[in-house]
């Protein structure tokens, strides 16, 4: 058994000395709304514990050595930087009142019993991100040198799971913002808890290091061995130093303060995240370590003393006055507050009794870890760190420097400020968004996409979530029909829509008779021609119509002209089929056509029989002209059979027909 060390003694008289390097300006985020959610009754996370700490951070005088804000919340879009669409959208819609009707939704993500559903859940979350984010957005614009955030730290959160009492993992979303303008972060986690969401959001990279130090064995999460070390990239770079039972002050003094050297000294990162979890204070509730209020804020100490710009957030812990006192105190410490170690009175005076002063003593537990292990752990992590001694890959990228507040250069900044200075609840102004809307750097259409909207092909919309089609920009509002990027006038389809002629034949013999009336019956019917190249103007139309009058013959076929296959639409011609390049697109529509081969056959085969009058087959275009993909082989030859007692599909069909056959004209010109 290992014997009992005495606390770190930072103690002077009856005023706390906190250890003094140079003034740093601090930045403090607080909403008073925090303090109103409760989880479920008896649960040990309590939100009030933050409010709380604030409270004995007013009452200190503390806050006139800093600025004091309140960020506005995360927004969805802003969570799921990180997190899922449909996990973000569960915690927006579900409440107590309706969580019986996601049932599945609640075992799909995690959400029941450590980490209930209770009112407000989004809302808190919002709070808890929002403070994270938009501390870590004034580091980058270099506003303040550290910024603290106690209503954060919730570092158990998944990407699209619930875990250990949190939801959305504010520290990702903070580090995610820092990298826009850092190329490398280090994440130092002291709660009692692996914080694994972290980790696993950066297992694979070397842009951030994480560090922490748990208690690990028969402990949620059950994760943290030594031998997690990172994968790929991200090899070394997460490091974790496991720990026992009833760790005190001095050893963890002697194993956080070589380990955190050695981190600055080869990893070098440009900004610092510090997890505070206070369930590593001796007396927790759900802890199992003895480290007293001293020896908690001599980590924070030691952090401070690099000069990186430092996020600090909370945490867990769930003793709700030490918690409390704790980081009243290293609040103070961050900003060289000289604090008594009476407590000043205060609306919450009486959680503290019966002492009430701002202390948490060690206790007289067994500490478990041994020197020689200690020093084994640590000498190995270290080793470790050498490795990662060669330049990290981010060096040779290109670190981008939009925000999430789309902050660009320093005149935006400045602009910003004087907006915020103005609105202190607003974290978007309307100048941001308008710049989000119409960005600078808008990426343009590549040569393939331009191609293919020359060709009049659609692109497949369900494909990706964000992102604009720009590729059928051309599209006529009502038509359905993607319009050539030639400009055709829109003269050209009305007139083949209002040709009787072409209704006519349609409604006798179907596209086929329609295909032989095009090549046959045009010399009787000189005044009924169709249109030749495609109008560059509204009035070259009419000019055409006028000129195949005095000319009078049949016209010979066009190359792409399609007229004669029912089915098939005029994007599937052998002429296009026999372009080098195809994307997904095009590939999904030769297998279609592939596919209808034998019905085509069939198609051309009835059509030989001129004794075999069948109403008109209903094509696989739609009203709006747009191609049923869905439709098989199997489906059409079903509706052959309805087609002969449907009659309003036999009404219906000529017009289908005609739009067809205009768009036929339309691409083939």
């Amino acid at each position: 058994m290992a014997s009992h060390a005495a606390p770190v003694d930072l103690a002077n008289g009856n005023g706390i000395a906190l250890g003094s390097s140079s003034p740093k300006k601090v930045a403090y985020f607080y909403d008073s709304d925090i303090g109103n959610f409760a989880y479920v009754a008896g649960h040990p996370m309590k939100p009030h514990r933050i409010r709380l700490a604030h409270s004995l951070i007013m009452n200190y005088g503390v806050y006139k050595k800093m600025e004091i804000y309140r960020a506005k919340p995360a927004t969805r879009l802003e969570m799921t930087q990180f997190h899922t669409d449909e996990y973000i959208d569960f915690l927006q819609k579900v409440s107590p009142e309706n969580m019986d009707n996601f049932q599945r939704e609640q075992t799909k993500f995690n959400v029941g019993d450590d980490c209930p559903v209770f009112d407000g859940l989004f809302e808190f979350c919002g709070i808890s991100a929002g403070g994270s984010m938009e501390g870590a957005a004034r580091l980058n614009r270099q506003k303040c040198d550290m910024a603290v955030n106690w209503a954060g730290g919730l570092h158990h959160a998944k990407k699209s799971e619930a875990s250990g009492f949190c939801y959305v993992n504010d520290i990702v979303l903070g580090i995610l913002e820092l990298l826009r303008f850092n190329k490398r972060v280090l994440y130092i986690d002291i709660d009692v808890h692996h914080g694994d969401g972290v980790e696993e959001a950066f297992y694979t990279t070397d842009r951030v290091m994480t560090v922490s130090f748990h208690k690990y064995g028969e402990y949620f999460p059950g994760t943290g061995e030594l031998r997690d070390i990172g994968i790929g990239a991200g090899k070394y770079y997460a490091v974790n130093f496991p720990l026992r039972d009833g760790i005190d002050d001095s050893s963890y003094k002697s194993v956080f303060e070589p380990v955190i050297s050695s981190v600055m000294e080869f990893y070098n990162p440009d900004a610092v995240v510090l997890q505070c979890g206070g369930d590593s204070l001796s007396g927790d509730r759900l802890g199992c370590f003895n480290l007293s209020m001293e020896g908690h804020a001599n980590c924070v100490k030691f952090v401070k003393s690099f000069n990186r710009p430092t996020l600090v957030v909370g945490g867990g812990g769930y003793t709700m006055r030490n918690v409390a006192r704790t980081w009243a105190f290293e609040t103070g410490l961050l900003v060289d507050a000289q604090m008594d170690r009476t407590l000043p009175f205060n609306e919450y005076y009486e959680y503290y009794g019966p002492d009430y002063e701002l202390d948490v003593r060690a206790s007289n537990m067994e500490n478990a870890n041994s020197p020689e292990y200690l020093e084994k752990i640590k000498n190995q992590l270290i080793e470790n760190l050498r490795r990662t001694a060669h330049v990290p890959s981010v060096q040779m990228q290109d670190v981008p420097r939009h925000s999430l507040g789309a902050m660009t250069d320093e005149d935006d900044a400045e602009l910003d400020d004087l907006d915020e200075d103005e609105n202190k609840d607003v974290r978007m102004t309307q100048r941001q968004w308008e710049q989000r809307i119409e960005r600078d750097d808008e990426y343009e259409a590549s040569d393939n996409e331009e191609m293919e909207k020359a060709n009049g092909i659609r692109r497949n919309g369900s494909s990706r979530r964000t992102f604009q089609d720009y590729r059928n920009s051309d599209v006529e509002g009502d038509s359905g029909v993607a319009t050539p990027a030639d400009g055709t006038s829109e003269s050209v389809i009305k007139s083949k829509e209002t040709d009787e002629v072409v209704m006519k034949d349609v409604e006798d013999g179907g596209r086929e008779a329609v295909a032989e009336a095009s090549e046959t019956a045009t010399d009787s019917k000189p005044d009924e021609t169709k249109s030749t190249e495609g109008a560059e103007a509204a009035g070259v139309a009419e000019q055409e119509e006028s000129l195949a009058e005095i000319q009078g013959g049949p016209k010979p076929a066009k190359n792409g002209d399609k007229s004669g296959k029912a089915t098939t639409p005029p994007q599937d011609s052998p002429e296009k089929q026999d372009q080098p390049s195809k994307d997904d697109d095009e590939v999904m529509q030769d297998a279609v056509d592939e596919s209808r081969q034998p019905e085509k056959e069939t198609e051309e085969k009835r059509s030989a029989e001129p004794e075999a009058k069948k109403p008109p087959k209903e094509s696989n275009i739609d009203k709006d002209g747009d191609v049923d993909m869905d439709e098989t082989p199997a489906d059409q030859k079903q509706n052959d059979s309805k087609a002969a007692g449907a009659e309003d599909r036999a009404e219906a069909s000529p017009a289908t027909e005609a739009v067809e056959k205009t768009k036929d004209t339309t691409t083939s010109s």
